[in-house]
């Protein structure tokens, strides 16, 4: 276990969790807990490039690694944050660089905007704050009245904010690295985390060429054209491709998911969190998160999003029943889930139902794209979902090809919601045909209701989920009925969850009519449809789920048993 540097844990006192916290120096001195991924710096002194790209999905720890690396190596560190850690056994490594650099560190991730102006402001303001962490230059004794003067440039503040010129804006990393590399007579470090934010943002803002334009020019001068650079590491989720941001930079070191070099650095494995969970006494926790948050694949090293392991430990640490749920989800709108689907066609949705069912698709991976072609065609689309974490790899072909997966139970419950809306919004794009579904139900014409059914069955992406239990995989079609019957503004329709395992039922009150309508869904594993349809017209009676109709003053009640099999199904009908 690795905890902060001060005081030691009692069997009273746990140490925090770290929620949202990416400062490695309050981690260490804050009383967190604290996963040690200081093996990172040993790594990179012994393989490290002049410029180093680490590309990884959200909420894998990058800006935290960014935070330590700043810790470790900038001049006036607090050598004791590292007391305890894997680093500190690196003795001559920790005497020849601990401390002993100037570091230049931004984070880009804010910068964004509406507009050009907006985002090109932010950016000002990124460069000028971390440019007043050095108002020491204005004092120094080795620096010319006309270098004093270009630093003055960096920090210059009117009514707007910071303001530079375009070309002080574009130089600003060359420049403030010049005048720290005088200052200290030594080389310096640049971290640049969350690189690629501006341009994801410049893209649905419409101003993407303007963006590229500042930030490859920024780029090139302080990454390529700068003597004063020891080395820089960058962080992204994607590596955006050379002839759009990277242009003319020959001494890029691209470190993605794909590489076995650093694998282990970035997200919990299997250990970390099996220690994670002891030290809190959550241990029979631990089938729960590695079914949830386990099964990413960076190189050859397995790994959990440390993100959904901390939140959740940190829930079940104040109620020991807490359900796991979709940390990593919530953190993004998951846009390019919806979209894929959309695109998707023929074979690509056998394949997106192969993926339900835990098989791995073969896909050609485009580690280079740029912003604008992320969505051009379906198979840019593949590659994406790979490099942000919507799916991961389970080896490679005998060619180039990386046989790719959905990680775990999270991301396939993203794919589920997703499929569902999907097809909802695409059903009642024809009202004439699902007002008919509606009407088949009540008038209690189950013929109808099983051709209509099924004429949709063939049209969506079927769910087929061999990793839960028969009561859950039969969710995928509860929630296919409920979106259905939904269309009818007037109608009451409820779904009962029973301890999440699934819907107990799904009840129809149609008041003006005093018509209610029971619905009971079975998966036939067996795919013996007309068996699961009357299993579930015998839970309906042994259940009394009509009681609750008759409660609420329907007279007519219509009782449907309905079975299911991929895209095949059965309706029966009981009034009884």
């Amino acid at each position: 276990m690795c905890m902060g540097k001060e005081g030691v844990d009692t069997m009273n006192m746990k140490r925090k969790l770290p929620i949202g916290i990416e400062n490695f120096e309050k981690i260490r001195t804050g009383g967190f807990y604290y996963v040690d991924k200081t093996g990172l710096i040993t790594e990179l002194l012994y393989n490290w490039g002049e410029v180093n790209l680490f590309t990884r999905p959200r909420r894998f720890g990058k800006s935290l690694n960014m935070s330590m690396l700043k810790c470790f190596f900038e001049i006036g560190c607090d050598r004791s944050l590292f007391d305890g850690l894997e680093i500190s056994k690196e003795a001559e490594l920790c005497d020849a660089y601990m401390g002993k650099f100037p570091v230049i560190s931004v984070s880009l991730k804010d910068v964004r905007g509406d507009s050009f102006p907006t985002a090109r402001a932010m950016l000002c303001n990124v460069i000028a704050r971390e440019a007043l962490r050095f108002q020491f230059l204005l004092e120094s004794d080795r620096l010319s009245t006309f270098e004093k003067q270009q630093y003055i440039q960096l920090i210059n503040k009117d009514v707007t904010g910071f303001s530079m010129s375009d070309a002080d804006l574009m130089s600003s990393l060359l420049t403030l690295s010049d005048l720290l590399g005088k200052h200290y007579d030594h080389k310096v470090i640049i971290l640049i985390d969350e690189y690629d934010v501006p341009l994801d943002k410049a893209m649905h803002g419409g101003y993407y060429k303007d963006m590229v334009n500042l930030i490859s020019t920024l780029f090139s001068q302080g990454l390529k054209s700068n003597s004063s650079l020891q080395f820089a590491v960058l962080t992204g989720c994607l590596r955006v491709a050379k002839e759009s941001i990277f242009t003319g930079l020959n001494n890029l070191n691209v470190l993605s998911i794909t590489n076995v070099q650093f694998d282990e650095h970035f997200g919990f494995m299997d250990s970390e969190v099996k220690e994670l969970l002891e030290y809190y006494q959550l241990s029979e926790a631990h089938g729960t998160v590695k079914e949830w948050y386990d099964g990413y694949r960076f190189g050859n090293a397995d790994v959990y999003c440390p993100w959904d392991v901390i939140c959740y430990c940190n829930q079940l640490r104040e109620d020991p029943e807490a359900q796991p749920e979709a940390f990593w989800a919530n953190t993004s709108s998951n846009d390019i889930i919806r979209r894929f689907i959309s695109m998707s066609a023929g074979t690509t949705k056998r394949e997106i139902e192969q993926l339900m069912e835990g098989e791995a698709i073969a896909k050609t991976v485009h580690k280079e794209l740029t912003y604008k072609e992320l969505y051009d065609s379906i198979d840019n689309l593949w590659s994406v979902l790979f490099l942000t974490g919507y799916l991961t790899q389970r080896g490679k072909t005998d060619g180039e090809k990386f046989m790719l997966a959905i990680p775990n139970q999270e991301i396939r419950n993203i794919f589920k919601t997703q499929i569902l809306e999907w097809f909802q919004d695409a059903a009642r794009q024809d009202g004439a045909t699902l007002n008919a579904f509606c009407e088949a139900f009540k008038s209690g014409d189950a013929t109808a209701v099983e051709e209509q059914l099924r004429a949709y069955l063939k049209k969506t992406i079927s769910i087929r989920d061999t990793f839960v239990r028969k009561e859950r995989k039969e969710n995928f079609y509860h929630g296919i009925l409920v979106g259905l019957l939904g269309y009818k503004d007037s109608w009451g329709v409820s779904s009962n969850k029973e301890s999440g395992d699934g819907y107990s039922d799904i009840l129809v009150e149609i008041e003006d009519e005093e018509i209610g309508i029971v619905i009971e869904v079975k998966y036939a594993d067996n795919a013996d449809l007309e068996a699961g349809c009357r299993g579930a017209l015998e839970q309906i009676e042994k259940n009394q789920y009509a009681e609750q109709l008759r409660d609420v003053g329907m007279q007519t009640i219509l009782k449907y048993g309905i079975a299911c099999y991929k895209k095949r199904c059965k309706v029966m009908l009981s009034t009884n």
